[in-house]
């Protein structure tokens, strides 16, 4: 196969680029705060706190749907992680 050269590149295949690197690094900031939130909740649980845990675990079901609801998780996704974080809940 032949290398694609600029000039070959038509002006909607660059705006697509642009736009696929922008909604990339949005979903990465995105996925980055639920990462973050999770290990907050996984941190209270292993603390065996079992009030901050609770509190901890709506404001990452929070992050969690939101980032549903904008299409950065499938919302099977979304729901397991919800299932697993109120299990981890419902065992302390």
């Amino acid at each position: 196969m032949s290398e694609v050269k600029t000039w070959q590149i038509s002006n909607l295949q660059k705006k697509r680029i642009k736009v696929a690197a922008t909604k990339t690094l949005r979903n990465k900031g995105i996925k980055s705060r639920v990462k973050t939130e999770i290990k907050k909740f996984e941190a209270a649980v292993v603390a065996g706190d079992k009030t901050a845990a609770e509190a901890q675990l709506v404001v990452t079901v929070s992050e969690i749907d939101k980032a549903q609801t904008k299409g950065v998780f499938h919302k099977k996704t979304a729901s397991r992680k919800v299932a697993n974080l109120n299990k981890a809940v419902n065992r302390m």
